[in-house]
């Protein structure tokens, strides 16, 4: 059977302020703004969009699970263990609220970082090989 959808082409994300909250994803994960009123921003990272959705105060993408622990909708990649150990220096460094680098019992490590409203994000070692071969060889 083949694929019916393609790709995911936009994550929106709610946030208090738009402003600060563009200035966050641009400064510290390279973010671009395409577009920019008083209640959203339509930032460009890692190949997708992202809207930022001005929304009340404790709203998140995150989610409870089974086990009552709070997680991310979203994971990020990188080319691998360096990359990711770089940026989680990096993030740390831009005093990012950043958990530890992990071992889940899969292929590479990962570690969860949060935005400014308390978003949070994963981020994994290994790149899809789909993704390898269509835009990194």
């Amino acid at each position: 059977m083949s694929e019916k959808l393609l790709r995911v082409g936009t994550t929106y994300i709610p946030v208090t302020n738009i402003e600060q909250s563009s200035e966050w994803y641009v400064n510290k994960l390279g973010a671009d703004v395409s577009y920019k009123d008083e209640d959203k921003a339509i930032l460009n990272l890692a190949n997708q969009s992202f809207f930022l959705v001005k929304s009340d105060k404790g709203q998140t993408s995150n989610f409870i699970d089974i086990h009552g622990e709070e997680r991310f909708s979203l994971t990020f990649e990188v080319d691998g263990l360096e990359s990711l150990q770089a940026l989680h220096e990096d993030l740390a460094a831009s005093e990012v609220r950043i958990g530890e680098i992990e071992n889940r019992g899969h292929t590479g490590r990962n570690f969860v970082f949060g935005d400014l409203d308390g978003n949070k994000f994963d981020v994994w070692s290994e790149l899809s090989p789909q993704f390898k071969e269509n835009y990194l060889e």
